[in-house]
């Protein structure tokens, strides 16, 4: 059985994708970056997705992307509503998937995964420019020239986004008829209330009650 790191933030997309990884044979190594985001809330989805997909190891790391700031998400400005076209938006957390990328990219060649796995979709999403394919295929040339195991040429490392070409409606229909996947069990929210409910206003909370209408399916989240 071949081993694969997931980078699982516990939304609907990260689910997704670990579901798909585990739906074809891997071993599943799920790597989740506490970056003390705003909405934290999500890891603890994170957790209960993990142990429902009956992974092998679930690793939380802390990286402390507050320090840094930059973003809606790490920071204290305003959490912009709606959804954005043609600009990219303020919850943009600078270099984020770089920065989880190439975390995953250590845990893998400790490990001896060749296969990392990340939810990133170009279609329904905010426009994130590290969501790119183009980006992926890059991020993966990089990995086969700065790893010792690539080099050596034990292992050559593969950058799957199995999502990259899927609207949100699709992943959903694709996670509930064909891999049975519970998105009770995910969080999407950048901005909880109070209470740790969905704002609803957020354009990830917009993203999600488009899909799942667009997909006739009930969220149970």
């Amino acid at each position: 059985m071949s081993r694969a790191v997931i980078l699982l933030s516990g939304g609907i997309d990260s689910y997704t994708t670990a579901g798909i990884a585990a739906s074809i044979g891997h071993e599943i190594f799920a790597l989740t970056i506490d970056y003390s985001q705003r909405h934290r809330r999500e890891i603890e989805s994170a957790k209960k997705i993990a142990a429902s997909l009956g992974v092998k190891k679930h690793l939380i790391l802390n990286i402390d992307l507050r320090q840094i700031g930059g973003s809606a998400l790490t920071s204290d400005m305003d959490m912009p509503e709606g959804m954005f076209k043609g600009a990219i938006p303020s919850t943009y957390v600078p270099a984020r998937n770089t920065i989880f990328l190439s975390t995953a990219l250590g845990w893998a060649e400790v490990i001896g995964a060749g296969d990392i796995y990340i939810g990133a979709t170009a279609i329904d999403y905010s426009g994130y420019p590290d969501c790119r394919p183009e980006y992926l295929k890059a991020f993966e040339d990089m990995a086969n020239l700065a790893t010792r195991l690539s080099i050596e040429g034990t292992l050559r490392f593969r950058i799957n986004a199995p999502l990259i070409n899927m609207s949100k409606a699709q992943i959903i229909k694709k996670g509930t008829i064909e891999l049975g996947l519970d998105y009770g069990l995910s969080w999407s929210c950048y901005d909880p209330t109070v209470d740790g409910l969905p704002c609803g206003k957020c354009d990830s909370c917009i993203y999600r009650a488009k899909g799942f209408k667009e997909a006739g399916v009930i969220d149970k989240g």
